[in-house]
C-alpha cells in the first residue's frame, strides 16, 4: 500500500535538494566552524550561508538570525530571554490562550518564577481582537508574545496591528511564526516585530534545527552559556549539516513561493470542498478567509477524531487531530475550547494540512475513503 501523507503541519519530508545539501557535512567537510583552519573555514561558510538565506525569506539582516534546536526552543530563548533581561523593569507578561505548548508551558513555568501572565482569549473563529491586547498592556508590562498562524486550525492573526499595538506601549513582542514560512510571506520587518521563531523541519529541512529573529537593540539573556557560538546568543558547536539544510530550504522556499502557493491553495479549495459535498454533519474551525493555505482543521459530527484518524491510517493515510506535540492525548483540543467549542465537539475534529508532494491523485483517493470511513464509524455507534 501506498502511503499518502496529509499531515504537513506536524512536519514536512525532507527535499532530496535539501539532503544533498546536507551530505557533506557529513563526510568530508567536517569541520568545526569556530576553528581558523581550512577545514573550520568550509564549516564556517557553510553557516554563513545559510544565515544568508534564511534571512532573505524573512526580511532580516543576517546578524538578525540566531540559529537554535528548533521552534521549541527559539520559543523559550525568547520568552524567557526577555522576561529575565527586563525583570526589574517588570514583572508582566501577555499572550494568548491558543499558543504552542512551547509557548504555554514556558509562561507556565514563569509564573512559578513569580512573573503575572494575562492570557488573552480568541473569538468563535480563533482571532486575538487587538482591544483586548490593548487593555492588556499595563505599567509592568515588558511582553507580548502572540501565535502567528495556528499550528491546529491555521488561523492567521493580525500580528502585524498586535505588534504596533506593542510597540505603541513600548513593550517588545514576540511571535511564533513557525507555522507560517513556506505557506505565507513572512517580513519582521513589515510586521515590526521584535522576535520570531522558526523551524526547518516544517519547510522541507532537517528536524532539531530553527532560528530566532531577534531585531537589532533587542537583548534576551541567553539561555545556554558555553564558548560564546552564535555571537555570545546561544553557546554549543553548531549543528553545520541541519543548518546548511535549512538555509537550502529556505532558498527554495524564496524561489517557489509564488508557484508553491497558487498550486496547495488550489488544492486545499478542492478538498475542502469535496468533503463538505460528500459528507453530512462536518464543520470548517477556524476563520476561512484568515486560515493557511494549505491546512483544514474540520469537526465531524457524532465521530472522534482519534477514531478516524486511526482508520484512515488503516487504510493508507497519515492525519491529524491537532497538534502533533500532543497525539496520544485524549484530553480536546486547548485550541479548539477557546475558540468556545464543548468538550465533545472538541474532540471530533480532524486537521489536514498538504505540501510540497501533494498531488491532485493523493486528494481524489483521500476523497474516496474519507466518506466511507464516516459512515463505517456513525452506522457503528448506532
Amino acid at each position: 500500500m501506498n502511503k499518502i501523507y496529509l499531515d504537513y503541519n506536524a512536519t514536512t519530508p525532507i527535499d532530496p535538494l535539501i539532503l544533498e545539501e546536507m551530505l557533506p557535512y557529513f563526510g568530508s567537510s567536517y569541520g568545526n566552524p569556530s576553528s581558523i583552519h581550512s577545514f573550520g573555514n568550509k564549516a564556517k561558510s557553510a553557516l554563513d550561508l545559510s544565515r544568508d538565506r534564511v534571512a532573505a525569506l524573512v526580511n532580516a539582516r543576517p546578524k538578525e538570525i540566531t540559529f537554535t534546536t528548533g521552534g521549541s526552543e527559539s520559543n523559550n530563548y525568547a520568552i524567557k530571554g526577555i522576561a529575565y533581561a527586563l525583570r526589574e523593569k517588570g514583572n508582566h507578561l501577555v499572550t494568548t490562550s491558543v499558543e504552542h505548548a512551547s509557548c504555554l508551558e514556558t509562561f507556565s513555568f514563569l509564573e512559578s518564577q513569580g512573573f503575572e501572565v494575562t492570557y488573552l482569549d480568541v473569538d468563535s473563529n480563533g482571532l486575538i481582537d487587538p482591544e483586548k491586547l490593548s487593555e492588556s498592556i499595563r505599567e509592568s508590562t515588558i511582553l507580548v508574545s502572540c501565535i502567528y498562524a495556528n499550528n491546529e486550525t491555521g488561523v492567521i492573526n493580525p500580528i502585524g496591528r498586535l505588534a504596533e499595538i506593542s510597540n505603541e506601549k513600548g513593550v517588545l513582542f514576540h511571535t511564533d511564526a513557525v507555522q507560517t514560512i513556506g505557506k505565507i510571506e513572512v517580513d519582521v520587518k513589515s510586521l515590526n516585530v521584535d522576535m520570531a521563531s522558526f523551524s526547518s523541519h516544517k519547510i522541507y529541512g532537517p528536524k532539531g534545527v530553527g532560528a530566532l529573529y531577534i531585531k537589532m537593540g533587542v537583548n534576551p539573556v541567553s539561555l545556554l552559556h558555553g564558548g560564546g557560538q552564535e555571537r555570545g546568543k546561544r553557546s554549543g558547536t553548531e549543528n553545520v549539516p541541519g543548518i546548511a539544510g535549512f538555509g537550502k530550504a529556505a532558498e527554495l522556499v524564496k524561489q517557489n513561493f509564488a508557484e508553491e502557493e497558487k498550486r496547495i491553495s488550489s488544492l486545499c479549495n478542492f478538498l475542502e470542498k469535496g468533503i463538505f459535498d460528500s459528507i453530512d454533519g462536518v464543520n470548517l474551525n477556524g476563520d476561512a478567509p484568515n486560515k493557511l493555505p494549505n491546512t483544514l482543521n474540520i469537526s465531524f459530527e457524532g465521530i472522534e477524531g482519534e477514531s478516524l484518524v486511526m482508520n484512515l491510517d488503516i487504510d493508507g493515510f497519515a492525519v491529524s487531530t491537532g497538534s502533533a506535540c500532543s497525539e496520544g492525548n485524549v484530553e480536546p483540543s486547548h485550541v479548539l475550547l477557546a475558540m468556545g467549542q464543548s468538550n465533545k465537539e472538541a474532540v471530533s475534529s480532524l486537521r489536514l494540512s498538504i505540501g510540497r508532494f501533494t498531488t491532485k491523485e493523493d486528494i481524489e483517493k483521500f476523497l474516496e475513503i474519507l466518506p466511507v470511513i464516516t459512515e463505517r464509524i456513525r452506522n457503528t455507534k448506532l
